[in-house]
């Protein structure tokens, strides 16, 4: 009798995550169909997944269903990170419309000496990609400047490629305005600034040793040109967006002061306030979609969770689990694979976030290990897959193949045994 109920509950447990499954297979078989994974909407896929996770709720109505849909949707964290996003978005664009980009590139360069620049440009990709929180705008303002440099001094493009890669990925890991970041803290219910501190301890120590291997594979350089024409000033927004995350203000605080300070800015260098108000609302159209797949991803997990779906998946990572080394493995690898099958380092977190914030709850984890096991997961697997938006834009502008460049990957490569010891390597306080 106990062997039909527990094959039963079994069997209701697969059901009840079978949304999971559903997004996956719509998703991952509609692009490898078509041969892109950006024809495929993640929006459609998810929506597909909810409303068959609807299908597997028993014992409720229609309206019953889209009330939990709605109640999980509408929670005030999802609500709080869609602000967050907003808010990001709006600071992203102006910044970027202004300059701040460009400026920030210059600067940095221009304070390398000739004899570091294949290191220095690691360094300065990293310096970058933290500032503005976008890998991907690191990669189109980075990878011009590295093909052209390797160019010229008749290196291997794909190498320099490499280089940009993993120090776009290596900011937007840590980035207080990445979208990484805002979703693995959110979700997790942390500070940016521990979840950052809890991160550093894994990334710093990739990053150093990948700057050792650059400098030992870095060919000889005599000259890079500078450009000069952007006004250093215009690095303001991004490094008071820095400070004053690390000394921990609220990070919607942080951004309003960048918006403001942002559009400052631009007044200042002659834009007119309604191109502000303009480029603003490009920044708010540009996170639509994350929003939408934000709002859909949430409460399709409530139903699944209503379904008894989230007890199921605790009930089989508690089985093969004994630890709370296992249960951080296990973390790093739901949103790997997800990330594995949707390309997107942000929709992965978003999607295991709850689950994950529930396997960290049983097993002790800090919500700043749990979101920083999110992240830097996450951010392995979008840099080594060659279909990540990073890796097709790089080597888009670089002229490449997108597999070309992953054997000189060095910083996500190093990055997963630094991840796979700070699993392994258990505090006493603080995990």
């Amino acid at each position: 009798m106990n062997a039909e109920r527990n094959e039963t509950d079994k069997a209701r447990g697969w059901l009840a995550i079978s949304p999971i499954a559903v997004f996956i297979i719509v998703y991952l078989g509609a692009s490898l169909y078509v041969g892109d994974f950006y024809k495929m909407p993640i929006s459609i896929a998810m929506l597909v997944a909810s409303i068959w996770a609807a299908v597997t709720i028993k014992g409720r109505t229609v309206s019953e269903k889209i009330e939990v849909f709605s109640k999980e949707a509408g929670k005030s964290n999802v609500m709080y990170m869609i602000w967050i996003f907003i808010l990001a978005g709006v600071f992203a664009a102006i910044a970027k419309k202004i300059g701040a980009v460009e400026a920030t590139v210059d600067v940095t360069l221009s304070f390398l000496p000739v004899q570091l620049i294949v290191p220095g440009l690691f360094v300065a990709t990293c310096f970058i990609s933290m500032a503005i929180g976008t890998s991907v705008g690191t990669v189109v303002a980075m990878t011009p400047f590295a093909v052209d440099m390797a160019s010229s001094i008749g290196s291997s493009v794909p190498f320099f490629v490499a280089i940009v890669l993993g120090g776009a990925f290596f900011g937007d890991n840590l980035s207080f305005i990445s979208d990484t970041t805002i979703a693995a803290t959110r979700t997790q219910g942390c500070d940016m600034k521990d979840k950052f501190m809890a991160n550093i301890m894994i990334v710093l120590p990739a990053a150093m040793i990948s700057l050792v291997l650059y400098s030992i594979f870095s060919p000889h350089i005599d000259f890079v040109e500078v450009s000069n024409e952007s006004s250093s000033y215009l690095v303001v927004p991004y490094l008071l967006v820095i400070i004053l995350a690390l000394i921990g203000i609220n990070v919607a605080i942080v951004l309003l002061a960048g918006i403001l300070v942002a559009v400052l800015a631009g007044l200042f260098i002659g834009m007119p306030i309604l191109n502000i108000f303009y480029v603003a609302g490009e920044g708010v159209d540009s996170v639509g979609s994350l929003i939408v797949i934000t709002l859909l991803a949430a409460g399709m997990l409530g139903m699944i969770k209503c379904a008894g779906g989230i007890d199921f998946i605790l009930k089989l990572v508690g089985s093969g689990t004994s630890s709370k080394r296992g249960a951080q493995l296990s973390i790093v690898l739901l949103v790997g694979i997800v990330n594995l099958c949707t390309a997107n380092n942000t929709v992965a977190i978003i999607t295991v976030g709850s689950l994950a914030k529930k396997i960290a709850s049983t097993y002790n984890i800090a919500e700043k290990k749990a979101a920083s096991l999110l992240d830097t997961g996450s951010c392995v697997v979008q840099a080594l897959i060659p279909y990540g938006a990073q890796t097709l834009m790089a080597t888009s502008l670089a002229g490449i193949s997108p597999v070309e460049p992953l054997r000189y990957l060095f910083y996500p490569q190093v990055l997963v045994v630094c991840l796979a010891i700070s699993i392994l390597v258990i505090r006493k306080r603080g995990q």
